[in-house]
């Protein structure tokens, strides 16, 4: 066998998808999660709202060439019950480096793996999916570091979400903190696109299901 070419990698197709959101099972908000592509340039845009309790806006600039994608801009913002936070990250392929700026305090990372944000990472593994590619060792750029962010497939299984009843592929993020946790269960016939998330972060439980494809 010899090994594909650039050319014939597969890869994920721009979308817009709608979700129900739900903090701590109780409160209910939705969220909207955009793929979009213009030239050589991918968007991902993803704005979570529940009223009076929670808002996260996450966007994330990045190129895939092939297989890979490479991010180059990225900013969350968070609200949850009172808290919040900024974060933004500036990715520098050609000088492997990554600038994080967070609560006013830049930091600038040496990037010798390639290196993602949420969102462009959701998208390498989506592609790594895809193209039969997948192998759980990744790396993210946080406050002040590089950090290496294992995965793993844990299965598949059929799930429904108000959107439907889908095949879906369980991903889950390996977190070294028994605090946290983060599930994903991917839908090969939509590229992989999220059916539904599930995250504990400080204790607060929040969950994304899919309720329409525009």
């Amino acid at each position: 066998m010899t090994a594909p070419t650039l050319a014939s990698a597969k890869t994920v197709q721009p979308s817009t998808a709608d979700y129900s959101f739900t903090v701590e099972d109780k409160y209910k908000g939705t969220a909207t999660r955009t793929l979009s592509k213009s030239g050589n340039t991918w968007k991902y845009n993803v704005k979570a709202r529940v009223a009076g309790v929670a808002s996260a806006s996450q966007n994330s600039t990045f190129t895939i060439n092939g297989n890979n994608v490479s991010p180059t801009q990225a900013s969350t913002t968070y609200k949850l019950l009172g808290m919040g936070r900024t974060h933004k990250l500036d990715f520098n392929p050609s000088s492997k480096k990554v600038t994080s700026n967070y609560k006013g305090k830049s930091t600038t990372m040496n990037m010798s793996q390639q290196a993602f944000d949420d969102l462009s990472l959701e998208v390498q593994i989506r592609q790594d999916l895809l193209n039969g590619k997948f192998s759980g060792n990744y790396y993210m750029a946080k406050k002040d570091k590089i950090e290496k962010t294992p995965f793993k497939k844990s299965g598949s299984t059929k799930i429904t979400v108000p959107a439907g009843t889908f095949d879906t592929v369980r991903v889950d993020r390996v977190h070294d903190d028994d605090s946290r946790s983060t599930s994903f269960w991917l839908a090969p016939s939509l590229d992989y696109m999220p059916v539904k998330v599930s995250q504990i972060n400080d204790g607060k439980k929040m969950d994304l299901e899919l309720t329409k494809i525009n």
